[in-house]
Formats: structure tokens, C-alpha cells, sequence
């Protein structure tokens, strides 16, 4: 592990790269009709949207009098929420709380607090949570915001055939995402550093500029050899073309400077536009997109001032287009949904194409910037969330526990119909911006681990890409109904019907479970024919089943960091997706329902799949 580049970044990770400079985001009013419902170890909060909101900060007081702070869910990042309901299990039963909640126009513009309401969570659940799933009723196409895209370490990783835990690094990254792309339907991979020293792309001699795109061809060919297609992210400064060489970020040493002269930073970018156009063709202009740079609203990823960003912005973008007015770049590419506002109102100005808003957040369904891109004449623009996760923290072990698989799943129901594309960042442990993993499970931002097992969020992402296409309506109501235990169901042509559900608070501090938070859940699927019969499977992930860091648990000895050959045999014979009772048969009754009973722990997720039964 490389001590002094995690050091470096634990000191310099919150500091920001400026204030935020510009644009119009208005104060907005608070939202009417909020409500507060106790239910066993949670208050429920509910309220009515609010017309140009982005999202919406909750507010929590222990007394009427205040003092009053932003409700904190531990997520590390940005706490606001894109839209209600809330689920506070912060509190402690038996104590009454108040709450207030104010309407975002963007992350850093707050209106007014609402009036207060309070609530008091109970000791024990009031009753069990009703999940009704109408088949006769299709609400539309299910939306799959994973697909577009997946996160990885910078893409030479891919190719490197160094060892990790004695596994070759190049070989298990690209048999991670090769299985994304294949088994999850993810089409595109974003990473950062294209344009980094190691593979060499610029440099000076006697003072003229040379450009060497060899490196990039290897990177891109490998991932074009699997079957995806790259997000360019034009990052991070090549050596001899970086104003100040010395500001550098990661165990890689990924400069983070503006460039020394801006005309060469333009050629640069043409160039290698034009070489990928050449090398790739048309599906560089059908496939591909450019994002500029990455999180430049961090002082960790970039030296310089926030107007020197929106200049490279302009400059990159401009180049891009040189090439072809047709290729797709955007950004900001910012942390904690910063800077959107900022580019947009800029580009305004400027005239600087934004063909797509990307930004990132943790710990918190992605907000809903739709009224901002409205309000700048830009509605219909893709939004996309090219870097989300569970939390922004390197070797935080909630990343390999049950918790991220159910907080996945919450994320994407919640991007369904709203965002384009929500970027899971990443796809695998291999993975090394403050050094190599130390151990098997180190939480690690992985989806997979060294070795290519599956963590609880891949399985996550797995059972919600095996929904059919057509999808239900549902209704989720009773003690957490809707906010701790949420669901997706859909059908497919064939009439197999499938129920995904999940128990989940935004709670960190509760990631590792919570009785208190259990819930037993009746399932009804409606609208079959009176009669008709179906297989039942019930597959499950929870702390015992499809849970590799259960697994490793039980076989590791104390300290040890790596498996040997025999537990590895044993890791792979529990990579599975488990099931929680043996398949059955179930019949529809005359009222075509049928009626399951689901015990379901927070966390944890399971999937109801009823097959026809052929005649």
C-alpha cells in the first residue's frame, strides 16, 4: 500500500478547488404537506415535491427549539436526497425528534426550512410491510441505468501483468469487466488517466511537442477486444505539458496542473481525437464520448482556479469538436454534484457545446438535476452520474458487506426514467489510486474482489438485470412500506414474473444490520389467471447467503490476508447466488393471486421469480 499517497489524499480529499462562482440557482420555497410517520425503530418522512427542486436536505432537531442540523446518514458525501420518501433510523425509540426539510435548486443552494413536524420511533415494528405486484398493469419498458456504463481503475491496469495477491492484475480486470459487459448488459467503461506518462503519450524535445498515441491504441484495442466502448476522460496532465509538474495525486503520480501553454493542451486533444476517429471510425462518433478531466472541483484533483477549469473546458471541448462536430463531450465531472450550475451558466456565455452534465456523489441516491438543465433552456440533455458508490471511501469495509448490495439497488430504482446513466464506481478490487490491495476483502470500491468473486453488489446488480422487460405496477405500504423495504417487478414475454426486493436504510452507522429494522413482508402477485401454476424461486442475499465476505470469514485464520489454494477452491464452490428455500410450486387462487411470505433482515435482498408451469 503506498502510505504516503493515502496520507497525502486523507489531508487533501475536502478541500475544494474554489467556491462555487456562478450562475443563477434561485433560494426556492419549502415543501408543503410534510408528514412524519413512526414505525418500529424509524420515523418515515414524507412531502410534496417542489417545482425547480434538485433535491431535498432533511432537518433534525432533538426539541422544538432547535438546535437544528442536516440530517447526516454517515454516506460521507453530499447528504441531500433527490426526492421523498425518507427513512430517518437515526433516532432512538421512544425519543421524540423534530424535522423540517428545504428544497435544493443546486447542492449548495438551500431555501427556507419548512414548518417543523415530529415523531417518535416505536420500540418494535407496528406489522408486516404488504407488497402488492399487479401483473394486468404495465407501467412501461424497465429502465436499466447501470448498463451505460461501469467504472474502472485507470485502463492500463488492464494490461499490466503485475500480481496482486498472487493473481495477474491485467488478466482478472479484464475478466471483470468482460463479465460486466456480458452478464450485466453494461456497454461502456469510464476510467481515469488516458493521458498520464505512462503510456507516454506526450513529451518535449528540444522544446517542440511529440505525440505518441501507441499506448492508447494497446489500451483501447484491449477494451474494444471485450466488447465495451470507452468514455474518453480527457485526465491527467502528461509531464512536459503540466504548468507545475510537482502537483500530482495517487500511487501513480496522475499530475493535476493546468497545462503550461494552452494552444499545445489543444493540439493535444485534436490530435488524439483525430487519430481515435481514424483509428476507430464511425463508432467513435456513434459510441464514444470525451468528459473533461475529473472532480476539478477538488483541490486534490486540481491545482488550479476554478475559472482555469472552465477554460480548459472550453478549450478541450473545442478541440474535440475540431475533429467533428458531431463527437459528444460534457462534464464537469465533479464531485458531490458540484459545479453543474457553474458550467452550464458558463456555457451559456461561452458557447462551449455540454453535450451531456456528469457529475459523481456517495452514500445518497443521485439528485435530479432535470429542473436545472430546464431552467437553462437545456431539458432532454442525458445526465449522467459517471462515478456512484456506496461511499468515497478507500478501504471502508461497508463496500464489501450485504449494505452496498441493497443501497445499489435503492440508487438505481431511484435513476429509473430520470438519469440516463448511473456509473457504479467500479467494477473491480484491482484497483490501486492509494495503493494495491493488502488483503482479499479490504473494502476495496471493487464489484468484484481479487480472485473474481463476487460481492453482494454484484449479485445485486445481477438479480435486477434478470427483471423482465415490462414493468409492473407495485404498491409497498405498512411499517417502512416504500421507504425501508423498497421493490421492482416486471415480467417477461413469457409470462415469468419476478419481485425484487430490499430492506435498506441510508444509515451507515447501521451498515452492519439491524434487528430492530427486520421486517416480515407479505407478497401478493395479482391479476394471474384463477388456477394458473408457477415455479417459485427464491433467491437471496443477506449476511449468510451469496455473501463472500461470510464465506471468507469462516475459512480465514486470524490476520491472514490471502487464501491458499484449498480455501480458494472453497471461495469459488460459494460463488453463487444462493438460494433461500428450494424451488415450489405455487398455484394462483380464484382471485388470481398469489400470496408469499418473505422474512427480510436489514439489509437484504431477495427476488421472487414465478416461472409458468408448462400444461
Amino acid at each position: 500500500m503506498s502510505t504516503e499517497a493515502r496520507a497525502d489524499w486523507e489531508s487533501r480529499i475536502g478541500l475544494r478547488s474554489g467556491h462555487a462562482f456562478g450562475g443563477t440557482s434561485p433560494r426556492l420555497p419549502p415543501p408543503g404537506g410534510l408528514v412524519a410517520v413512526a414505525g418500529g425503530a424509524q420515523v418515515t418522512l414524507d412531502w410534496s415535491p417542489v417545482e425547480g427542486a434538485i433535491g431535498y436536505q432533511v432537518h433534525v432537531a432533538e426539541s422544538s427549539d432547535g438546535p437544528w442540523e442536516p440530517l447526516d446518514h454517515h454516506g460521507r458525501d453530499v447528504t441531500s436526497v433527490p426526492h421523498p420518501p425518507y427513512v430517518d433510523t437515526t433516532g432512538t425509540p421512544g425519543v421524540e425528534r423534530w424535522y423540517a426539510v428545504s428544497s435544493l435548486s443546486d447542492v449548495h443552494v438551500d431555501g427556507p426550512p419548512s414548518s417543523m413536524v415530529s415523531a417518535t420511533p416505536l420500540a418494535e415494528a407496528t406489522g408486516p410491510v404488504t407488497v402488492a405486484v399487479d401483473v394486468s398493469t404495465v407501467v412501461g419498458e424497465l429502465a436499466r441505468p447501470w448498463r451505460p456504463m461501469i467504472g474502472s481503475e485507470h485502463l492500463s491496469h488492464a494490461i499490466s501483468t503485475d500480481t496482486t495477491g498472487g493473481r495477474v492484475i491485467g488478466e482478472e480486470l479484464t475478466t471483470a469487466l468482460s463479465a460486466a459487459h456480458q452478464e450485466l448488459g453494461v456497454t461502456h467503461v469510464r476510467a481515469h488517466g488516458i493521458l498520464c506518462d505512462d503510456l507516454a503519450v506526450y513529451r518535449e524535445v528540444d522544446g517542440v511537442p511529440v505525440h505518441d498515441f501507441t499506448g492508447i491504441d494497446r489500451v483501447y484495442d484491449h477494451v474494444r477486444s471485450i466488447g465495451l466502448y470507452p468514455v474518453v476522460e480527457i485526465s491527467f496532465m502528461p509531464h512536459d505539458l503540466a504548468s507545475d509538474p510537482s502537483k500530482k495525486v495517487f500511487g501513480y503520480d496522475a499530475i493535476i496542473s493546468p497545462p503550461k501553454d494552452w494552444q499545445r493542451w489543444f493540439d493535444l486533444v485534436r490530435d488524439l481525437t483525430a487519430h481515435l476517429v481514424e483509428r476507430y471510425g464511425d463508432e467513435v462518433v456513434e459510441q464514444w464520448s470525451f468528459e473533461v478531466w475529473n472532480e476539478a472541483n477538488l483541490e486534490v484533483f486540481w491545482s488550479g482556479q476554478p475559472e482555469d477549469y472552465l477554460k480548459l473546458y472550453d478549450v478541450t471541448a473545442a478541440a474535440v469538436r475540431e475533429v467533428d462536430s458531431r463527437l459528444v463531450v460534457g462534464g464537469p465531472s465533479s464531485a458531490a454534484a458540484g459545479w453543474v450550475e457553474e458550467l452550464l451558466a458558463h456555457a451559456e456565455l461561452s458557447g462551449a457545446p455540454v453535450d451531456f452534465v456528469s457529475t459523481h456523489t456517495y452514500g445518497a441516491p443521485p439528485l435530479d438535476f432535470r429542473p436545472m438543465l430546464a431552467r437553462h433552456g437545456r431539458a432532454g440533455t442525458p445526465i449522467w452520474w459517471t462515478e456512484w458508490g456506496v461511499t468515497p471511501t478507500h478501504f471502508n469495509e461497508v463496500s464489501d458487506a450485504v449494505f452496498s448490495g441493497a443501497f445499489l439497488l435503492r440508487g438505481m430504482k431511484s435513476a429509473m426514467g430520470r438519469i440516463e446513466s448511473l456509473a457504479y464506481w467500479v467494477v473491480s478490487d484491482h484497483f490501486e489510486e492509494l495503493g494495491r490491495p493488502p488483503e482479499l476483502l479490504h473494502g476495496g470500491f471493487g464489484l468484484r474482489t481479487v480472485g473474481e468473486l463476487r460481492k453482494p453488489r454484484w449479485w445485486a446488480l445481477a438479480m435486477m438485470e434478470r427483471l423482465g422487460t415490462h414493468r409492473l405496477a407495485v404498491s409497498c405500504s405498512g411499517d417502512g412500506g416504500g421507504s425501508l423495504v423498497e421493490t421492482v417487478a416486471a415480467a417477461t414475454d413469457d409470462g415469468e414474473v419476478s419481485v425484487l426486493l430490499w430492506n435498506l436504510t441510508l444509515d451507515q452507522t447501521k451498515a452492519a444490520g439491524s434487528s430492530a429494522l427486520g421486517r416480515d413482508v407479505e407478497v401478493e402477485v395479482r391479476g394471474l389467471a384463477a388456477g394458473s401454476s408457477y415455479t417459485l424461486r427464491h433467491d437471496r442475499v443477506d449476511e449468510d447467503h451469496s455473501n463472500v465476505a461470510s464465506t471468507w470469514g469462516r475459512l480465514r485464520d486470524p490476520g491472514q490476508a490471502w487464501p491458499t489454494d484449498e480455501q480458494w477452491d472453497a471461495l469459488r464452490a460459494a460463488d453463487q447466488l444462493a438460494r433461500l428455500e428450494p424451488d415450489r410450486v405455487v398455484t394462483a387462487n380464484e382471485s388470481g393471486v398469489v400470496e408469499v411470505d418473505v422474512v427480510l433482515p436489514m439489509p437484504s435482498i431477495s427476488q421472487l421469480t414465478l416461472v409458468p408451469v408448462a400444461e
